[in-house]
């Protein structure tokens, strides 16, 4: 069955106190929406539609520069943000056609989730299919839920019984808020039962917004099944301030170091090497301590980096040292050796095999 996606990338992200529209906030070298884009790989989208709001023209402009192919992304603007419910509306206006008679599945996410998985989007997507429920959603525990809304379930002995409603913190009562298992606001829905329901949402809220979580209630209610898939918190959690982008960038780079650890590359210590997920590297790289690489930096095979070094959007031929350099937009040749203490200016090159010696300045192009 086919698969589209809807990203809700419109909000404005008061608490990041930043000129910078929210998604575009960077975590290992790449905005936070264009991480859940990469995110839907595994579901192969039809149709990723991007809702924008809040410095629509640059998050447009960087997504449209930075999105793989294979998403086929299209963008929306949400005028006048008035809930996640009227994004997710907003949003299924660029599909083509009448929804009443397609059954294809919509994946629906906020675009400040940076850490989502795409094993989760694939999982998600296998559940909500093979069982054909009318949405599914993904959920966490958590030991203190604070500020989440929290999955309300019919009782049962095991404790997972059938998802009734989604309630938000500030609407919940003291029962209600002592429940564990929260709301990801990440779904899956049946496209001809989701276009219906968002349409009979109402603001009757404290927020006087309209809530995408109000559709699990309204589909619920009318008999349909809801799906739930448990994902760890430390997938879904989102992003709002300063300090949850610092906690998902060292998450992020945990994984980034590991991953590449298993694929042939030595970190002495990789708490101090940083590597954006952009960067690619060869075989047999050994990263020193104080190693920056970042941009779309390439590490041939064989090479010795660091220590103290940043490279940004620089290409290292194989078996090349560089110690203590900081360089950009430059070239190294395979088996030179740069530095210790060089700058490579933009546009510089060290040619294969030479010796620059030490506080070196590569003369630009």
């Amino acid at each position: 069955m086919s698969v589209s996606a809807i990203v809700l990338a419109a909000g404005e992200g008061s608490r990041m106190r930043s000129n910078r529209p929210k998604p575009l906030h960077l975590i290992c070298g790449r905005p936070m929406v264009l991480h859940v884009i990469h995110a839907l790989e595994a579901v192969s989208p039809e149709r990723t539609v991007v809702v924008v709001g809040h410095g629509a023209e640059r998050v447009t402009k960087k997504v449209q520069e930075q999105a793989p192919d294979w998403a086929h992304v299209t963008f929306v603007e949400q005028t006048v943000q008035r809930g996640t419910g009227d994004a997710a509306m907003v949003g299924l206006s660029a599909f083509p056609g009448d929804d009443l008679d397609d059954t294809s599945t919509v994946v629906v996410l906020p675009g400040d989730t940076p850490l989502l998985q795409p094993d989760s989007i694939d999982a998600l997507v296998a559940a909500h299919n093979a069982n054909q429920f009318a949405a599914t959603m993904i959920s966490s525990i958590l030991d203190d839920p604070t500020g989440y809304g929290r999955v309300i379930r019919q009782p049962a002995k095991d404790g997972n019984g059938r998802v009734l409603r989604i309630v938000e913190e500030r609407d919940a009562t003291p029962e209600e808020r002592a429940v564990k298992e929260v709301n990801t606001s990440m779904y899956a829905f049946r496209r001809d039962l989701l276009g219906p329901a968002l349409r009979h949402l109402s603001p009757d809220n404290s927020q006087g917004e309209y809530y995408l979580t109000d559709v699990i209630a309204s589909l619920a209610a009318m008999g349909h099944r809801i799906g739930c898939v448990q994902v760890p918190i430390a997938e879904t959690q989102g992003v709002n301030d300063r300090w949850q982008l610092a906690l998902a960038e060292r998450e992020l780079r945990s994984r980034t170091n590991r991953r590449w650890l298993l694929n042939g590359v030595t970190m002495l210590d990789p708490r101090q090497t940083f590597v954006d997920v952009t960067v690619q590297l060869g075989r047999d790289v050994t990263l020193y301590p104080g190693t920056i690489l970042q941009g779309d930096t390439v590490i041939g095979d064989g090479c010795e980096i660091g220590p103290d070094t940043r490279l940004v959007d620089c290409t290292v031929g194989d078996g090349a040292n560089v110690e203590h350099t900081v360089g950009r937009e430059s070239e190294v040749g395979a088996d030179a050796k740069v530095g210790p203490y060089a700058f490579l200016p933009p546009g510089s090159s060290v040619h294969s095999g030479a010796e620059t010696g030490a506080f070196y300045t590569a003369p630009a192009d």
